[in-house]
């Protein structure tokens, strides 16, 4: 009876394979959890700059006076609720060597928690044309 050689893979060539793919799905695990990261941080920022349109949209409509002062609020916007600070200072404008006067500048700062020392999701700066 003669030997037939063995047809197969020998066990170091099967776990160099298991080596290779756990290395692959590991590198594809961590690219699908920073993608859902990523994404997930891109929607609460246009959610946030909304919220800064939104409140900026009332101070130029008139429907919230400005105030000397830091204003802060909150508001709800796809079911969850953003803190918003509005700071208001009047800026000197300039135009080709015509000085405007005083301008009420508005900067709104909007975040995902209640916490002032938090970084702001968005900031929004305008400037409004009534005093």
């Amino acid at each position: 009876m003669a030997l037939r050689p063995q047809q197969g893979f020998t066990l170091l060539e099967v776990l160099v394979a298991v080596t290779i793919l756990a290395v692959a799905l590991g590198a594809v695990i961590k690219l699908g959890s920073d993608n859902a990261r990523i994404a997930a941080e891109l929607r609460d920022r246009t959610h946030a700059h909304w919220v800064a349109s939104n409140v900026m949209a009332r101070y130029r409509a008139g429907l919230d006076a400005p105030a000397e002062a830091v204003v802060r609020g909150s508001s709800m916007m796809a079911e969850r609720e953003w803190f918003w600070e509005a700071r208001l200072d009047p800026a000197m404008l300039d135009v080709g060597g015509f000085e405007l006067g005083p301008v009420p500048r508005i900067e709104i700062s909007v975040r995902d928690r209640d916490d002032p020392d938090a970084s702001p999701l968005a900031r929004l700066v305008g400037y409004l044309n009534w005093q």
